[in-house]
């Protein structure tokens, strides 16, 4: 194509340039003389021979080492990797019936032909007998799936099965004697790990290329990233190794050749590679690829909680030195083991079988490992420094999550409260909920409380709450588990805290129909409150 053409020539010339810069570089640094030495050519000779001069240092040394590390670790396992293919066939639409008398027109008849849908991603070999480790996204939905090896030999693949919740598929192919990778140990694995991403970007053209980064981040959540699609998992390394669509479904490998991650996505506002991409932890994706060899999917265990990373005034609340831990929110019902168990809302889940909690991804992978009927010792902090293990027996998830993040809601306020009211010490103004109010926001008659309808944006709860004009209103329905229904419930309530407190207010979003739980510091003084 005449674009693509163009975008390779212009590269050419940068290099032809980048190639006269490096000769004159070269002149201003001082190179050793005799380098490069101008000669007369022997017959049919060249008019520049080259020199190798330069002398041996130990930095050039260890650059030369890492450099034959890099190129050893790329050798032995581009033949693990493989390009992988699929093929999704879209059933022709019924051909419409033709007007009387147009049948010389359309002999026979207007047919509409079968849509074929191509892809291409990547893979990598686990074991010799041909199982293979990809995306469940390069595979999803097709009916023929063709998987080549770098000597260029081609399979038709078996699906053995699939896992949209993770991304992570397991193909087969008939064959014998196949090199597997070696699976490595990914909670081991350090931010700036040098680490190497092979697989087939941008398709045929570039197939079994290798790039090199290094780890730059943990415990990523993709939130709307390129190709995150509706992925429950919420821990994926994060790399600068160059990644591009076709990469998905290859291994990052650390400098021992082990994949610690499947190359799933990438951050990009163009659909190309913007220096992140992200890949799933191999020691989850070993955790799924066994049931799905096992069984053709995976039965999940549940905590059937809502949750959400800790705040700092949930850790000082409940006493932590730390800011850490995962905030129960919510139940998913009353038939939750968690609750059922005894957890509460408002719990700071701390550990899990004595394996420390900081955040959700780390909540969500412990449980993924987890099978139904498992029992687990959660940890848990409360008000007054209180630390409590609670043994919940795990059941069996409906659906793909463990977990459900709750994100804390907007909190842009409008205007500045005008007037001291019930809610001055939030930085909040607030009304009743009046049956007017209920049947605007079509509210059921389960709903009580006071509709903020106000924040202070430089307030306390600028962060936490939101009226009409920045995606609620936020309906306040408790205070510290009591419910509040009128100004004075919010007033007395707040009082009793006291100025510069943490309270927890239980809320409902009127736009979003959704529930949660929130701390936070009321204002050193009341306002007039």
């Amino acid at each position: 194509m005449p674009t693509r053409s163009q975008n390779w020539l212009k590269f050419g010339g940068l290099a032809t340039v980048a190639f006269a810069l490096g000769l004159l570089i070269a002149g201003l640094l001082n190179l050793p003389a005799g380098s490069w030495a101008l000669q007369r050519p022997a017959k049919g000779g060249s008019i520049i021979t080259p020199v190798s001069d330069i002398p041996s240092t130990p930095a050039l040394k260890s650059l030369e080492a890492l450099s034959d590390a890099f190129s050893s670790v790329a050798e032995a396992v581009r033949p693990s990797v493989v390009f992988v293919s699929s093929q999704h066939t879209e059933t022709a639409a019924p051909a419409p019936t033709l007007p009387p008398g147009w049948d010389q027109f359309f002999p026979h008849g207007m047919r509409s032909k079968p849509q074929v849908e191509r892809g291409t991603g990547s893979g990598f070999i686990v074991s010799s007998d041909g199982y293979i480790l990809t995306n469940n996204h390069v595979v999803a939905g097709a009916d023929k799936v063709t998987v080549r090896l770098i000597d260029q030999r081609e399979f038709t693949a078996r699906v053995i099965g699939t896992d949209p919740a993770t991304d992570v598929a397991v193909i087969k192919i008939d064959a014998h004697d196949l090199p597997p990778l070696p699976l490595g140990n990914s909670d081991a694995t350090h931010v700036g790990e040098w680490v190497l991403a092979i697989g087939n970007p941008l398709g045929d053209n570039l197939a079994f290329t290798v790039t090199q980064g290094i780890v730059s981040a943990k415990g990523r959540r993709l939130d709307g990233l390129s190709q995150a699609g509706q992925r429950s998992i919420s821990d994926y390394i994060q790399t600068d190794a160059a990644i591009n669509p076709g990469n998905s479904g290859g291994p990052l490998v650390n400098v021992r050749g082990e994949v610690i991650g499947i190359n799933s996505a990438i951050a990009s506002e163009t659909g190309y590679y913007s220096g992140y991409g992200f890949a799933i932890p191999i020691n989850l994706v070993r955790e799924v690829m066994d049931q799905l060899v096992a069984h053709g999917k995976v039965d999940r265990a549940q905590l059937g909680v809502l949750v959400q990373d800790a705040t700092a005034n949930d850790a000082a609340y409940v006493g932590l030195d730390g800011i850490r831990g995962v905030v129960i929110q919510d139940f998913g019902d009353d038939a939750s083991p968690a609750k059922k168990a005894g957890i509460e809302r408002g719990d700071v889940v701390i550990s899990i079988d004595g394996k420390p909690i900081d955040r959700v991804a780390e909540l969500q992978q412990t449980v993924a490992f987890k099978h139904p009927g498992d029992q687990v010792a959660v940890e848990v902090a409360r008000r007054g420094g209180i630390r409590k293990v609670i043994n919940v027996r795990l059941t069996a998830s409906d659906s793909a999550d463990t977990t459900k993040l709750v994100q804390s809601g907007g909190g842009r306020g409008g205007a500045t409260a005008t007037a001291p009211n019930a809610g001055a010490p939030l930085g909040v103004s607030v009304r009743p909920l009046t049956s007017d109010l209920a049947d605007q926001y079509q509210l059921t008659d389960q709903i009580h409380g006071l509709v903020v309808t106000d924040v202070d944006p430089n307030g306390p709860s600028a962060q936490f709450l939101a009226d009409e004009s920045a995606g609620g209103p936020d309906i306040i329905t408790a205070v510290e588990g009591k419910p509040v229904k009128t100004e004075a419930d919010l007033r007395n309530a707040l009082k009793a805290a006291g100025p510069g407190a943490i309270v927890t207010l239980d809320l409902y979003n009127a736009r979003t129909d959704a529930r949660r739980l929130t701390r936070i510091r009321l204002a050193s003084g009341n306002n007039g409150s």
